[in-house]
Order: C-alpha cells, then sequence, then structure tokens
C-alpha cells in the first residue's frame, strides 16, 4: 500500500470514528445532561481582563423547573413560530434578507431559529463560516428529528451563555436575582432573555434604558403567546 494510500485511509478512519462519537453524543444527550459546550471550553481558553478571572458556572436543571415567564420569554424574542417549524424558518429568514439588504445603517438581522442556535451552541464553534452554517443546518435536522422540541428548549435555555462565565437558566437566576430558575417573575425572565444577544455586556440585574425597553416588548409579546406556541414545563 503506498504511502498516500495509508494517509488517505487513517483520514477515512478518523471521521468514521468522529461521526460515530457525534451519533453517539447526539442520542445520549437526548436524556442525558449536557455537561459541557465548545463555547464554554473556548471562553476558559480566551485570555482574561486585568481583574477578571476564568469561571464556568453551570447548574442543569429539567425544564419543569424552570419559569414558564422564561420558556415564553424566549420563544416571544427569539423564535416565535418554534413550535410550527422543523428547524428552519424560512419566511423569517426571507424577512432577515429584505431587511439587511434594504438597511444602510450597517446592522444586520438573523434569522437563526432556537432549534438552530441549539445546534450551534452544543455541537459546534461560534464562527460564521459557510462550513459551520453547513453542519449547523445538518445537527439542526438531526436534534428536530431525535430530540423534538421540548428537549431542544431544555436544553437550549440549560447551555445558553447568559453572561461571563454564566450559561444556563438557573446559573443566571442566581446570579442576577438570588432565586432559581423556576421563581423568576416575568419581568425578570424577560430581563435575561433580554440579554441574550449580547450576555457578556448587558447584565439583567443592572439594566440600561435599552434593555429594559427591549424587556418590556419581550413581556408583552410572551404574555400573548398562546399555550400551543411553546412547550409546557
Amino acid at each position: 500500500m503506498s504511502t498516500l494510500a495509508r494517509i488517505a485511509r487513517r483520514i477515512f478512519k478518523f471521521f468514521l470514528w468522529l461521526t460515530a462519537l457525534v451519533l453517539f453524543c447526539l442520542i445520549l444527550f437526548r436524556w442525558v445532561p449536557v455537561p459541557v459546550t465548545p463555547l464554554m471550553l473556548l471562553r476558559l481558553t480566551e485570555g482574561k481582563q486585568p481583574g477578571q478571572e476564568f469561571s464556568l458556572y453551570h447548574d442543569w436543571v429539567p425544564l419543569e423547573k424552570m419559569s414558564p415567564h422564561l420558556i415564553r420569554s424566549a420563544v416571544a424574542a427569539e423564535d416565535q413560530r418554534f413550535m410550527e417549524h422543523y428547524g428552519f424558518d424560512f419566511e423569517a429568514m426571507k424577512k432577515a434578507m429584505d431587511y439587511n439588504r434594504q438597511n444602510k445603517t450597517g446592522r444586520t438581522r438573523g434569522a437563526s431559529t432556537i432549534s438552530q442556535q441549539t445546534a450551534k451552541n452544543v455541537f459546534l464553534w461560534p464562527s460564521r463560516t459557510w462550513i459551520r452554517k453547513g453542519l449547523e443546518a445538518g445537527f439542526t435536522l438531526l436534534i428536530e428529528g431525535v430530540w423534538g422540541k421540548r428537549r431542544i428548549m431544555e436544553v437550549y435555555l440549560n447551555v445558553i451563555e447568559m453572561g461571563p462565565g454564566i450559561y444556563g437558566a438557573e446559573a443566571a437566576s442566581r446570579a442576577y436575582f438570588d432565586k432559581s430558575a423556576d421563581e423568576l417573575s416575568a419581568r425578570q425572565a424577560a430581563l435575561i432573555v433580554a440579554a441574550f444577544p449580547n450576555p457578556r455586556e448587558r447584565s439583567p440585574d443592572q439594566p440600561s434604558r435599552y434593555l429594559k425597553k427591549r424587556a418590556r416588548k419581550i413581556a408583552g409579546i410572551a404574555r400573548n403567546l398562546p399555550k400551543e406556541s411553546y412547550p409546557q414545563p
């Protein structure tokens, strides 16, 4: 066997084992809490700012131990068609494309669903490359088929970054409001979710005028969501 053939064979075996590992984790995480994500590890390796310590605060709780206000707020802010689509909201994508094409301020609007965000957070790295986007689409279809909506929401609210070193609903609730995730009020839940787009720059316990305004809007939408539009805790 030639050297080139041996190298190709080793590469093939590597990707075969990698695929098997990913599929194993995909099935395992259908029932087992996700212990750590690529973003958590990345944050731990980033250069810390003066006076800032490395930290990772992540307490897993099941969906039934989260405030319904938090679940509704997440759907209201991030993906109002969560229960209707199969991982991708093509209507939202079209609106985002039209907005970004016409917008001259330089700000762009995204259209990632909660399913897409969960797939990225659990299995992939944070970047905007086409390769990562392609992998994200594949993982999104897989978790939609294997996990289902309730589990996707449960994982999403347990692993999403909610502040410097803070991951998941329970960690955020205790860090910002000194209470468990199932005790959050509608306003507190909306403030936490309002900080999602930039959680390391925004503090739900010390909200800016913008954050308060965004939280009020989210809370208003959440109040009017029909029960069938979000998973029940």
